[in-house]
């Protein structure tokens, strides 16, 4: 015999071990139960990722009138109607001239090497207040007018997956793909690779004062 409080454990711990048991026999051999196999139409919402090259971008078309239109509705907002900026939001267009300069403006049209980022940005995190919720017909529209507001498309351009990937952009060629310094790993490692114990550092910045320092304020608050 038991107390009725010890039998009342035990009961509790018996209906516990059968319902595992019998979650245990519904469940796949091999499996716990839990998740299931995702439809084709979710891996699809996910599988939302473009190449340079253009593989992977959805079917469908805009213009730079339609996306003129999407643009003031969904962009100008923080973009600014043409794309000058608004308050603290980045600018879109012009600054050509301005990567030699102390404060550089990164444009689309000064800075971006490959138009497919842009449409892959749009795409995936704008509108700030709704990311990934234009249709993909909007996306190209967006992605030529802000090409047009930069000069690099004409007003009756169209985006579609043939006609996006063959637009150059113009700082492609002034990007640096491959590091020419003999003293950088100018080659790529998968084989004949520079042994470790024979690397020498002959600069550093140790020592150098590069980093100007001022007394302030916030000197007085560092550790003795």
């Amino acid at each position: 015999m038991c107390s009725l409080p010890e039998c009342r454990a035990a009961l509790s711990a018996l209906l516990l071990a059968a319902a595992f048991a019998g979650s245990a026999a519904a469940a796949e051999a091999g499996r716990y139960g839990y998740g299931r196999q995702p439809t084709p139409q979710e891996l699809a919402g996910w599988d939302i990722d473009v190449r340079p090259d253009g593989a992977g971008l959805p079917p469908g078309s805009g213009s730079v009138e339609q996306g003129g239109e999407v643009f003031a509705a969904q962009c100008a907002g923080c973009h600014g109607t043409f794309g000058e900026g608004s308050g603290r939001f980045p600018k879109l267009a012009g600054d050509e001239a301005t990567l030699n300069k102390d404060r550089p403006d990164k444009t689309v049209g000064s800075y971006w090497p490959f138009v497919i980022t842009l449409f892959d940005y749009i795409n995936r995190a704008q509108p700030y207040n709704a990311p990934h919720s234009l249709s993909a017909n909007d996306v190209y529209a967006v992605t030529a007018y802000v090409l047009n507001l930069n000069n690099i498309v004409g007003n009756n351009f169209v985006a579609d997956p043939n006609t996006l990937p063959k637009v150059n952009m113009p700082n492609h060629d002034r990007f640096i793909w491959k590091d020419p310094r003999p003293d950088t790993f100018a080659t790529e490692c998968m084989r004949n690779c520079a042994d470790p114990q024979k690397i020498k550092i002959i600069s550093s910045a140790e020592g150098k004062k590069v980093t100007p320092r001022t007394t302030g304020p916030l000197d007085e608050m560092k550790p003795k």
